[in-house]
């Protein structure tokens, strides 16, 4: 398998954070340890509409190789409140920040109608956090490139009630840096590029490996509800929603060469497959026996899980 591409880059003034600090408990690999957990949020925009969050799970001080994080540094920072936000201290105290991060995914199981159902989230997942005196073009901001086998496409047909053009969903796989099978979707909603895949009669059983890379975008959307009245003054209400996207805007002339050792096998692809199944089950169990043990005692105090 070849080293797969997954960066995203996330640049803009620092909107919020939910920070925290906490300490590893008793069942981590390494109990007691100081780490940085929570999200940063992100204005990628001059207008601050285009907000992306950025998650980090475990962040802690030094490095695995014994060196200061300079990660772990600015984020204590922003606990601290040594750098301004926009929602606190305004747009103009908000400190600039550039982080390099990758797709990931957070997932769990909830309870849906008294079935248990896998829910899995696109996020930008760690990464490296820099101070930074002046910003990017905008388009430049909030962008993200990777490696993708794409096993589906769905054209769909432009929505005006909620706002949506017409689009393509491009599905398949990605991989994170330990090599783990990771489904997402993407969209596309350039003619060209929905034109260019839909050409490629891609399915389950002639999937394409390709690098593709676009944009991350995330708006609020606004909807105006009129009921109307028999008589006097109508019903008017707003329903705000949040709408996050990863939009393709680029992909290879040439995608790689399929079931081949410079790229990727069918071999490796049904092992990242059967890996990632047996990861769910473990995740799952750890899942239920957290809810058990918060159940039946209190909580800890310091952590939401072991690390």
């Amino acid at each position: 398998m070849k080293k797969m591409i997954n960066t995203t880059t996330i640049e803009g003034i620092l909107y919020q954070h939910d920070l925290n600090l906490k300490v590893s408990g008793e069942n981590s690999k390494n109990p007691g340890t100081q780490y940085i957990n929570g999200t940063i949020e992100i204005a990628t925009d001059d207008a601050c509409t285009n907000i992306v969050p950025v998650h980090f799970t475990y962040v802690t001080a030094t490095t695995s190789k014994g060196n200061t994080n300079q990660t772990y540094g600015i984020l204590k920072n922003i606990i601290d409140g040594v750098y301004g936000t926009k929602m606190k201290d305004g747009a103009d105290k908000a400190v600039k920040v550039r982080v390099n991060s990758a797709i990931g995914l957070n997932e769990f199981y909830s309870d849906r109608n008294g079935k248990e159902e896998l829910v899995s989230v696109k996020r930008n997942e760690g990464g490296f956090v820099n101070i930074i005196d002046e910003l990017s073009d905008e388009k430049l901001r909030s962008t993200f490139k990777t490696d993708m086998v794409i096993n589906k496409t769905r054209r769909v047909e432009a929505d005006e009630e909620r706002d949506l053009p017409e689009r393509m969903y491009i599905e398949g796989y990605t991989f994170n840096f330990r090599g783990d099978l990771l489904p997402v979707t993407y969209t596309a909603t350039n003619p060209a590029a929905m034109d260019y895949f839909e050409s490629l009669d891609i399915s389950p059983t002639a999937p394409v490996f390709t690098c593709v890379w676009g944009r991350q975008e995330s708006k609020t959307i606004v909807r105006r509800i009129v009921e109307e009245s028999a008589f006097g003054e109508d019903s008017v209400r707003e329903v705000t929603s949040n709408r996050k996207d990863f939009v393709i805007t680029g992909a290879l002339t040439s995608p790689y060469v399929w079931d081949d050792e410079s790229s990727i096998t069918v071999q490796e692809i049904s092992e990242a497959l059967a890996n990632r199944e047996v990861a769910l089950a473990t995740m799952k169990k750890n899942q239920e026996e957290y809810r058990a043990q918060r159940n039946g005692a209190a909580a800890p105090a310091n952590d939401d899980f072991d690390f």
